[in-house]
């Protein structure tokens, strides 16, 4: 088998994994991950080759822009407290703990070294986390909180990481310069991120084409990403940043079919990246297995010391966070998502799984140090952060459905179905104004204004049948089983009308562009 080969079978399992997770009640990265020990194991299968420095620019901007279209700015804005304990002062102590426990356990192991450990172990997953959360049903605040950690906890943990990586190549640090970097970092980053994101919106509407668009926000998050890096930023705030920006103004809310293509479009791309990504942190056993070479017992105790350390830190930062961040809360009437009890926090502690940003890091520490010395220990720290990630990914991700269930965790489906009647509510009053706008402007016959009046309140009642329970249940329920008849009377039509246009396709001197433009057509019509 070659590097081809090997690539197709995982983008192959990427796709199966998903059905076969829902299945089973298991996340879809842990799936791949074992799949990719399976391959490790197996001695047709060759060695990952692909270069260190290249595994975060291809991975993390398609994977950031696509977690990040699932939330919003409102949700970071409304979070800021509980994401910065978790994403920013989590992070730092979890560094800070791991450098400490590595230094004195590892023999010989600079303090350099041992925060650059620390630093590529401490932030959780981001994809990992929001694919969690998305199979198990946890509440909508616990899926916030755990995304916005995800997301701003690799920036956080990056910078420590260069500044850390630079200070045991060169074998000098300074505390200020350090902090100078960091703020400049962010700066850099935030502002490349707007840019990149207000000249993208800008290039939206001249491109008008939904096909064009959408290839164009593929190229954005990796653009941002290069950019910012280039300018010695964050390229991982730079694409949060541009990503925030062009999911609040991108799209035009009449824009349909962009909008329903480009969700699509997305979801492939999140699921094949996202299924290769932790399919290579399996694969990567081959060369933990070689490391480990005769050091078994001694490389083991040390990888097991940084994982309890990882695990433990972070438990006894979210009880009594999660206490604090709750009496502010209550001290203050804000719109703030937060754990709501114990069996809650007690999850967010378990959903802590290392993934795709520590490999990367991990691999990407280099070869040499300045003077052309090897990188001390750079063998061992690989290790331990392969420990680390195969720990948390594989034992908590395997375990948590089994958590969540005997904690009985789940979404408050009462409240969401709630807030669906109210946006029903809200979008059938606005179909009203804008009719009577129209009235006052056009002359309309009255029997076209009782159908179009119809027709408005019918709006809410698609997206929510519920909403016409407080008046005129019975007859809004008749009004509702007709509107369903109609709207599968028509499906079948225009099911008759598509089948009929493909098979034209197969006709003797048929022209295929043509069917396909008409076939394209009768497709945006039944999407509205």
């Amino acid at each position: 088998m070659d590097q081809l080969a090997l690539l197709f079978v995982l983008l192959l399992g990427a796709v199966l994994s998903v059905p076969l997770g829902d299945r089973l009640g298991l996340p879809a990265p842990v799936l791949m991950t074992l799949l990719g020990i399976v391959l490790a194991l197996i001695r047709a299968v060759p060695n990952v080759d692909i270069q260190p420095d290249l595994i975060l620019p291809l991975v993390l901007p398609p994977l950031l822009y696509a977690a990040v279209h699932r939330t919003s700015w409102r949700q970071f804005a409304a979070n800021k407290r509980p994401i910065f304990l978790l994403a920013v002062a989590l992070v730092f102590v979890t560094t800070a703990a791991v450098a400490v426990v590595a230094n004195a356990v590892v023999p010989g192991l600079s303090i350099a070294a041992a925060v650059a450990l620390g630093a590529l172990v401490a932030p959780p997953d981001p994809v990992a986390a929001t694919a969690v959360a998305g199979q198990l049903g946890l509440p909508r605040r616990m899926v916030s909180i755990l995304e916005g950690e995800g997301l701003f906890n690799d920036v956080t943990a990056i910078v420590l990481y260069h500044v850390a990586i630079a200070a045991a190549v060169s074998g000098s640090f300074s505390a200020p310069r350090a902090a100078l970097e960091l703020v400049l970092s962010a700066v850099v980053a935030v502002a490349v991120g707007f840019a990149l994101g207000w000249g993208a919106n800008k290039l939206m509407g001249y491109l008008g084409d939904a096909t064009l668009q959408i290839g164009l926000t593929l190229l954005i998050p990796y653009a941002s990403y290069v950019l910012a890096e280039e300018l010695h930023g964050s390229g991982v705030l730079a694409v949060l940043t541009t990503a925030l920006f062009l999911a609040e103004h991108a799209f035009d809310a009449d824009d349909v079919l962009t909008r329903l293509t480009g969700r699509a479009f997305w979801d492939v791309v999140d699921t094949l990246v996202t299924g290769v990504a932790f399919g290579l942190i399996g694969l990567e056993v081959h060369n933990v297995i070689r490391t480990a070479s005769g050091r078994w017992g001694e490389m083991l105790g040390w990888a097991a010391a940084v994982v309890g350390v990882v695990i433990v830190v972070r438990l006894l930062w979210l009880l009594p966070m999660t206490w604090v961040t709750q009496r502010l809360h209550a001290r203050r009437d804000v719109d703030e998502e937060i754990p709501v009890s114990w069996r809650e926090t007690v999850v967010m502690w378990w959903s802590g799984m290392r993934g795709v940003a520590s490999v990367a890091l991990a691999l990407a520490i280099p070869l040499t140090m300045d003077d052309g010395s090897p990188f001390p220990d750079r063998d061992e720290i690989v290790f331990i952060a392969f420990g680390v990630i195969m720990a948390t990914l594989v034992l908590q991700g395997l375990s948590l459905p089994w958590l969540v269930r005997k904690l009985r965790v789940r979404a408050d489906t009462e409240a969401e179905q709630e807030y669906e009647k109210v946006l029903a509510l809200r979008a059938a009053k606005a179909a009203k104004r804008r009719l009577k706008e129209i009235e006052e402007v056009e002359e309309l016959p009255e029997e076209v204004q009782e159908q179009m009046l119809r027709r408005a309140y019918d709006i809410g009642l698609r997206i929510n049948p519920e909403m016409g329970a407080e008046e005129r249940r019975e007859s809004q329920a008749k009004r509702y089983a007709r509107i369903k008849r109609i709207r599968r009377i028509q499906a079948e039509m225009m099911s008759a009308a598509r089948h009929e246009v493909l098979a034209a396709r197969s006709e003797p001197g048929a022209d295929p562009e043509v069917v396909d433009r008409v076939l394209r057509q009768l497709d945006v019509r039944s999407l509205r």
